[in-house]
């Protein structure tokens, strides 16, 4: 065997002596489906699946609107060399070592290599979540995409599409594990889109024709690592001038959620009072995380880049052909405009939840701020129940928008960090599925107590010990 094949065979042993994994336990309730739907077939919604398994909740789905050569982040858009999460943070392993990054990336290259990564490649990751797919048995129905959600009979109804078809399905819960655009849309500030033709503009989320690119001046709005990582690729495919437009008077040297890094506080987060969490939600979104050296270097080699600090002044203009941006008195034309300014928060946005938003409650429905906090972003994100679960706008209403988790980035101001991403599987996957299966036991409880009331098969006969009771009969002498 080579090395690879030694993990294949240590990835089984592993999971053999943990132990087979429980059968489902989850009583089968009339008309519905699944159990369980996860929508999003990245590295939240495997490990969501590989969890649930592992739990006993096997009546569970994975849904995927993309198909497997551009599923998840790493592949859909992403255009960093290499992750910026550490490559030592744990990620959808569930603590099994045989499935870790690590394990996997030393099987295939040596221990040597390993030790010389200063971060994780990006393509290696995308090939590893692959291979992880395929260990944990997880499978993922591509091309699928949720249209809606709405309640019915008791249970959740998908308004599913794959290809020209559409169709519906049932389940009791739904996980939205749908990444940092599952909160709402992709926002690109009103002085840039309302003054700009479409046809010129385009956000850090969206498919960007880079090669088309090659020869032409383009504006980057915004400086955090997504915006470099646009501006080195436009560099790279041989744009003939890169301006980038940093609205404050130096590049965020830190993020403030750098101290939201050790055990305990990933853990506890959700349960801290209300006032400290939104303080503190506040506090670690007060300015956006700023670019990683590494982001920085790579485009500042080239000599045709610039960059425009305190440009909070810019103006967007379009002379018929190009788009003038004007800041600090200096006046630049541009053929392409990147928006790498972020995402807006507004469930409402999401088609899959156009019909179900007006019921969930949000921060500012169950949080007493002061109207002067009304206006902070943070405000409107939804105000999560401890397992990620939405919670009634009025409470005691409305309690079936509590059979939906939202384990993406709308996460972000209920449990502090980046939901999704790979730093937040380790404490984040574990807590919701403890949390959902929690639920399904408690709604399930006369079910479950008439289970644990049954009769137990008997192992032990009367007959095994019937000849050493006192008063039996002597056996005879041999």
């Amino acid at each position: 065997m080579n090395t690879f094949e030694l993990l294949q065979q240590r990835v089984h042993d592993d999971l053999r002596l943990l132990g087979e994994a429980p059968e489902n336990w989850v009583p089968d309730h009339l008309g519905s489906d699944h159990d369980v739907v996860v929508v999003g077939g990245g590295q939240s919604g495997v490990t969501t699946a590989f969890a649930l398994a592992r739990a006993g909740v096997t009546r569970t789905s994975v849904i995927e609107s993309r198909r497997p050569a551009s599923t998840g982040a790493w592949r859909a858009k992403a255009r960093m060399r290499n992750l910026r999460t550490a490559k030592s943070s744990a990620g959808p392993d569930l603590d099994i070592p045989s499935l870790t990054f690590r394990a996997w990336y030393e099987a295939q290259h040596g221990l040597a290599a390993y030790d010389a990564l200063p971060r994780i490649p990006t393509s290696e990751w995308a090939r590893y979540l692959e291979w992880l797919r395929e260990q944990a048995g997880v499978e993922v129905r591509f091309g699928i995409e949720l249209l809606r959600i709405e309640p019915h009979a008791g249970l959740l109804r998908l308004h599913l599409r794959e290809g020209a078809r559409t169709f519906t399905e049932t389940t009791r819960k739904v996980v939205l594990a749908t990444g940092i655009a599952g909160s709402g849309a992709p926002y690109i500030p009103e002085a840039i889109s309302e003054a700009l033709p479409a046809r010129i503009v385009a956000h850090t989320d969206a498919p960007i024709d880079f090669a088309a690119l090659a020869g032409r001046t383009v504006a980057i709005i915004g400086a955090g690592s997504a915006a470099f990582d646009a501006a080195a690729t436009a560099l790279e495919a041989g744009a003939a001038w890169v301006h980038l437009y940093c609205r404050h008077a130096r590049l965020a040297a830190a993020s403030n959620m750098g101290t939201l890094k050790y055990p305990a506080a990933q853990e506890n987060f959700a349960s801290l009072p209300d006032a400290v969490r939104w303080k503190l939600a506040w506090h670690f979104r007060e300015r956006s995380p700023g670019p990683t050296p590494e982001v920085v270097a790579r485009a500042t080699r080239f000599e045709n880049f610039t960059v425009h600090l305190e440009a909070s002044d810019l103006k967007a203009g379009f002379d018929g052909e190009r788009a003038v941006l004007a800041s600090r008195g200096l006046r630049v034309q541009a053929d392409h405009v990147i928006a790498g300014t972020g995402y807006r928060c507004d469930l409402a946005l999401r088609d899959e939840l156009k019909g179900v938003a007006e019921h969930i409650a949000l921060w500012r429905d169950r949080y007493a701020m002061p109207d002067a906090e009304l206006l902070r972003p943070n405000a409107g994100y939804p105000y999560l129940g401890p397992g990620y679960q939405f919670q009634p706008r009025v409470p005691g209403t409305t309690p079936w928008v509590e059979n939906i988790y939202c384990f993406n980035f709308a996460a972000i101001t209920s449990f502090g960090r980046h939901v999704g991403d790979v730093g937040s599987i380790r404490f984040g996957v574990p807590r919701l599925v403890r949390h959902l299966v929690e639920d399904f036991f408690l709604e399930d409880i006369d079910q479950q107590v008439a289970r644990l009331l049954s009769e137990v098969p008997a192992e032990l006969h009367f007959d095994d010990y019937a000849h050493a009771v006192a008063g039996a009969p002597e056996a005879p002498a041999g």
